[in-house]
């Protein structure tokens, strides 16, 4: 019977790394309805770390669930709030959550990769990435497509919960290589921004709970 079960587990650990990673329409709803729970208290405790005017225009890149956008929505009273993923069971999920806020024209949804923003130049006042970095297909160019959405004096504000040297390193390390992700520590995210093109870089942990939160601003004026 043991056997049985490692073989069970060892069968569905791949498709359970899949659907945390790329969530289905149907099959991923409950691990996106999982990420919203667990999430929660990381993008409050992120999210102070920036200021979010009422009238802002803000994208949430990975909107998974979308938690994130009900909470960007609730701070710019008065904006727009747009989210993306690339996966089609998260923009489903997300749809969902906030079909309020769309049918009242403050939120749009759509499916998209950061790799490929569908927006202009200097659209954003604030962009977010909440638990979604570890994905990108290619960090430095992804950070500049954001960078190029961005309005100058923007900013766009990385918050994570898994990091190179936080408080559960050992743990979340050998999982988060098997969700084959770019996991960064401190100076790297710091590096990362630079890279990039970004300005007046800051980093912030909090390290009882193993949390990291990256900014950086798109050069010009506010």
């Amino acid at each position: 019977m043991r056997l049985l079960i490692c073989i069970l587990l060892l069968i569905l650990l791949p498709y359970v790394a899949n659907q945390v990673r790329k969530p289905a329409k149907w099959f991923g709803r409950p691990f996106l309805w999982l990420m919203n729970i667990s999430h929660s208290s990381l993008t409050d405790w992120g999210l102070q770390h920036v200021m979010v005017g009422k009238r802002f225009t803000i994208l949430d890149v990975g909107c998974g669930g979308g938690r994130t956008i009900e909470k960007l929505a609730a701070l710019a009273a008065e904006g727009m709030v747009y989210g993306i993923d690339y996966a089609k069971g998260s923009v489903a999920a997300s749809r969902s959550k906030n079909a309020r806020l769309i049918k009242a024209g403050r939120v749009a949804i759509e499916q998209a990769s950061v790799s490929r923003l569908p927006f202009p130049e200097d659209k954003f006042d604030l962009v977010t990435a909440v638990e979604t970095q570890y994905y990108w297909p290619d960090l430095v160019a992804d950070m500049r497509e954001i960078l190029r959405v961005l309005k100058p004096g923007g900013t766009l504000v990385v918050i994570a919960e898994s990091y190179k040297s936080g408080k559960y390193d050992k743990l979340q390390g050998p999982l988060m290589k098997l969700l084959s992700n770019s996991r960064l520590g401190v100076s790297e995210h710091r590096d990362l921004f630079v890279t990039a093109g970004y300005q007046g870089i800051q980093t912030f942990e909090e390290r009882k709970k193993g949390w990291i939160c990256a900014i950086g601003r798109k050069p010009g004026a506010a």
